[in-house]
């Protein structure tokens, strides 16, 4: 990923608008790209059709998705919606707005509480139960998983190590993440970045709740 490591980062604060523009950044060219937009008020990208889903995840300001036969949903921070395929569909904003962008393919799994064209909040899609971990898969294939974890207060995961690049989204209260023998204190609205093999583990010293976004290639 085209993204630094070790370090707590915000990809709203890292990506502000500039006056008039829209701007994209990608952050992986795998077949599940990523890549975050960064739209200033009053800017549009036109609607086009696409053969796949987009997974769009709302990091500061508000915008509107929209496209044929009336289609208008309205996105907050923290919000997310997984755009229809094979129809127009494109994104504008009357304040600006940050957000990460997804591509999910046709033959990907999609979780069945994810319906294409809804809006959704990542943090809602997990409850937290006392003492333990609540995972969700959100959608996977053999080279990417994205998936929503629920930590109750003292819990966590030990250090260990991933097979792929992860990128983390942090969703609701705080934690911390031991990266390559440190510790990162993480609250809600921050990310992580971490390397492949990189050695990491996560402790909720509250209530926590993060996304993982996992690639294998």
């Amino acid at each position: 990923m085209k993204e630094k490591g070790g370090e707590v980062f915000s990809i709203a604060k890292d990506n502000q608008p500039v006056h008039g523009c829209t701007i994209s950044k990608e952050v992986h060219s795998g077949e599940n790209y990523i890549a975050y937009f960064s739209l200033a008020k009053n800017t549009d990208i036109s609607a086009e059709i696409y053969p796949y889903h987009k997974l769009l995840i709302v990091a500061d300001g508000s915008m509107e998705v929209y496209g044929t036969d009336g289609f208008r949903k309205e996105l907050k921070t923290g919000e997310s919606i997984l755009t229809l395929t094979d129809t127009p569909m494109g994104m504008r904003t009357s304040e600006g707005a940050v957000y990460t962008e997804i591509s999910i393919r046709r033959t990907d799994i999609m979780n069945e509480a994810i319906k294409a064209g809804e809006v959704f909040k990542l943090a809602e899609l997990v409850p937290y139960v006392g003492g333990k971990i609540v995972n969700m898969d959100v959608v996977h294939n053999d080279k990417m998983k994205f998936v929503v974890m629920a930590f109750d207060e003292g819990t966590g995961l030990s250090e260990h190590a991933a097979p792929g690049e992860a990128l983390i989204f942090a969703l609701d209260g705080e934690g911390v993440i031991g990266y390559e023998g440190k510790d990162h204190p993480i609250k809600a609205g921050e990310n992580f970045h971490f390397a492949k093999a990189g050695l990491h583990s996560v402790k909720a010293t509250k209530k926590f709740k993060m996304a993982l976004l996992l690639t294998l290639e």
